[in-house]
């Protein structure tokens, strides 16, 4: 039964990667980027809010290193998502932020003092390989003529700004409970959004952009997170970091049935390829697992 804890996270963030594609038609990615945190935090403040200030004096001098925090792992991270949406397919989403793990562990190299071990190039290398193939449509020519779409671009961006986080997250240990550090960082982030939400020009919650709104601040943003947190508990950090690799699995077939997003012969070759280098460069030295989930 643990198991269901990290499966029913993936499958919500594989879901998630569907909101952010139907949401781009209905509502600007710096209004649905607001309102997701905004409702979220609304939901946490009757559980967290009281834990936080009793332990004030204590969250205080973190707040920097928080706020920092916040900005990459629930406001570019995030925004970066949503504005990539435009441009990119639902699956590309998911098989790109399934690099996460495998760029945390080269950045743990300078933050962590990681040590790499041959294996891991080599998936690094196998994944790379295999990003190139499905993000060149199964010709390489046409990377090279063409180059890659702006929302793909903005996924790898994303990629990266979330490995950091991650790994920010394992260097800057606080004596904070997980969830007054999610809690603070989504104050400060809805703080941070509010610009991005007076730029924007569709902000008005309709009846097509409710029901996204909800779910990428609810399921996405306090259950996942919740399920990802029991799994990590349970079953060790490495064991349930190895659902992570379900996540494109999932939204590929969510997309194809919701998008009718047509999978190519080059989806399958290159996200193969992709998902067994992340696997293989799991295998040691062990990779770090993400801690929070904001997917």
């Amino acid at each position: 039964m643990f198991y269901l804890f990290p499966l029913l996270t993936v499958l919500i963030w594989a879901g998630n990667a569907i909101v952010n594609k139907l949401s781009f038609s209905v509502i600007d990615p710096g209004a649905i980027s607001f309102y997701r945190w905004f409702v979220a935090m609304l939901v946490l403040t009757p559980f967290v809010l009281r834990s936080v200030w009793r332990n004030w004096s204590t969250i205080r001098p973190y707040i920097p290193k928080l706020a920092f925090l916040a900005l990459l792992g629930m406001v570019l991270n995030q925004s970066l998502g949503y504005f990539a949406a435009e441009t990119t397919t639902a699956t590309n989403m998911a098989l790109i932020i399934s690099l996460v793990p495998l760029i945390s562990m080269f950045l743990s190299v300078p933050l962590l003092g990681l040590r790499l071990l041959p294996i891991a190039i080599v998936g690094a290398v196998l994944s790379l390989a295999g990003l190139t193939l499905m993000l060149s449509h199964g010709d390489i020519s046409n990377l090279a003529a063409q180059g890659i779409t702006v929302g793909d671009a903005l996924l790898l961006l994303a990629a990266f700004v979330y490995a950091l986080y991650c790994v920010l997250l394992k260097r800057w240990q606080m004596p904070l409970s997980t969830w007054q550090s999610v809690y603070v960082q989504g104050v400060l982030a809805v703080l941070m959004l509010v610009p991005l939400l007076m730029g924007s020009e569709r902000v008005a919650i309709t009846v097509e952009s409710l029901p996204l709104i909800m779910y990428a601040a609810i399921p996405a943003s306090v259950i996942a997170p919740w399920c990802w947190m029991q799994g990590i508990q349970r079953l060790g950090a490495d064991r349930t970091a190895m659902f992570m690799n379900l996540m494109p699995v999932f939204t590929a077939g969510i997309a194809s049935v919701i998008l009718s997003e047509h999978l190519a012969a080059y989806h399958y070759i290159g996200g193969g390829m992709v998902l067994a280098g992340v696997v293989l460069a799991q295998r040691k030295p062990k990779a770090m697992a993400p801690q929070l989930a904001t997917a």
